[in-house]
C-alpha cells in the first residue's frame, strides 16, 4: 500500500513517448507509478521492475480489462491519485479515404478506450473526493488540417469529454486537465501512426502532402517528451491546475492562430448571427 506523502499515478500507454517520460520522472521523484501497454513486456524495465512501479498489460478497448487493471492498481497501491489517459494512435488520410473500419478503430482506441479507463478509475476517486484526471489530447483537438480529419475528430471528442468531466467532477473534489501537445519527438509519427489504405489522386497535394511531411519530419520534431513530462507534472500538482494545457512552441502558435481566426469570424458575423432570435 502506498504511503500518504507520495501520489499514485496510473498511466496508460506508458511504453514509449510522453507516457514513458512521465513514468520515469515520477519514479525518480519517489512517486508510485502504474503503467500499461498492450504487452507489459514492452514497458521499460526501469519502470516495470521498480519497487514503486507496476506494469500492466491492457487493451483499453476492452472494458473488462480496464476494470481488472484498475483493481490491480488498487490492490497494490490502495488508491489512484492521478489518472493519465495517454494510450492511443494516429491515423493519416483524407476524410473520404478513411474507411469505416479504419475510423472506428482509431475512435475505439482514442475515445472509447479513454472512456473505458476513466469509468473504471473514477469510482475510487469519487469515493475519496480527491484525485485528478489528465487526458492526453492533441493540438489537433483544437484545429484540423488536411489528412488528419478523422484523427483530429477523436481529439476534438477528447476535448468535449474533458470539459464536461471538469464541470461534473469539480464539485466532487476531482480535477481534470486536457493536454494538447504539438509535434513532439515520440513514436506518434512512427509505429503509432496508421495510414488509410485508400489513396485518391485528388488528395495528393493536400492529405498526401501531409502524409509525406509527417514521415519526413519523424525524428526531428521540436518537442522534447522529457520536458513535456515536467510541465504536465507541474500543471497537475499546481494549486490551480489548468483545464487546458497546450504543449510546445508549435502547438502554442497553432492554437493562437486558430483562436485568432475563430474570433475574427465571430466578430465578422456577430450582428447577423445575433439577429436570429425570436422578435
Amino acid at each position: 500500500m502506498a504511503g500518504s506523502s507520495k501520489k499514485v499515478w496510473f498511466i496508460t500507454g506508458g511504453s514509449a513517448g510522453i507516457g514513458k517520460s512521465l513514468a520515469l520522472e515520477l519514479l525518480a521523484r519517489g512517486e508510485f507509478v502504474a503503467t500499461t501497454a498492450r504487452d507489459a513486456a514492452r514497458i521499460d524495465p526501469r519502470i516495470a521492475g521498480a519497487e514503486r512501479g507496476l506494469a500492466v498489460s491492457l487493451e483499453v478497448n476492452d472494458a473488462e480489462q480496464c476494470r481488472q487493471a484498475v483493481e490491480q492498481v488498487l490492490a497494490k497501491f490502495g488508491r489512484i491519485d492521478v489518472l493519465i489517459n495517454n494510450a492511443g494512435h494516429g491515423l493519416i488520410g483524407a476524410v473520404e479515404e478513411v474507411s469505416d473500419a479504419e475510423a472506428r478503430k482509431v475512435f475505439d482506441s482514442n475515445v472509447f478506450g479513454l472512456l473505458n479507463v476513466t469509468r473504471a478509475a473514477l469510482p475510487s476517486m469519487r469515493a475519496a473526493r480527491s484525485g485528478h484526471v489528465v487526458n492526453i489530447g492533441s493540438v489537433g483537438g483544437l484545429l484540423a488540417r488536411s489528412g488528419s480529419g478523422i484523427y483530429c475528430s477523436t481529439k476534438f471528442a477528447v476535448e468535449g469529454i474533458s470539459e464536461a468531466l471538469y464541470h461534473e467532477l469539480k464539485p466532487l473534489g476531482v480535477g481534470v486537465t486536457v493536454v494538447e501537445p504539438g509535434p513532439f519527438r515520440t513514436e506518434f509519427a512512427g509505429r503509432s501512426l496508421h495510414e488509410a489504405a485508400s489513396n485518391l489522386d485528388d488528395y495528393v497535394e493536400t492529405a498526401g502532402a501531409w502524409r509525406t511531411q509527417l514521415r519526413q519530419n519523424h525524428g526531428t520534431q521540436p518537442g522534447d517528451p522529457d520536458k513535456a513530462a515536467l510541465v504536465i507534472i507541474e500543471a497537475t500538482l499546481a494549486e490551480k491546475p489548468p483545464l487546458h494545457l497546450v504543449l510546445g512552441s508549435q502547438g502554442m502558435d497553432r492554437a493562437r492562430e486558430k483562436l485568432h481566426d475563430l474570433l475574427g469570424e465571430i466578430e465578422t458575423w456577430y450582428d447577423r448571427s445575433a439577429a436570429t432570435n425570436f422578435d
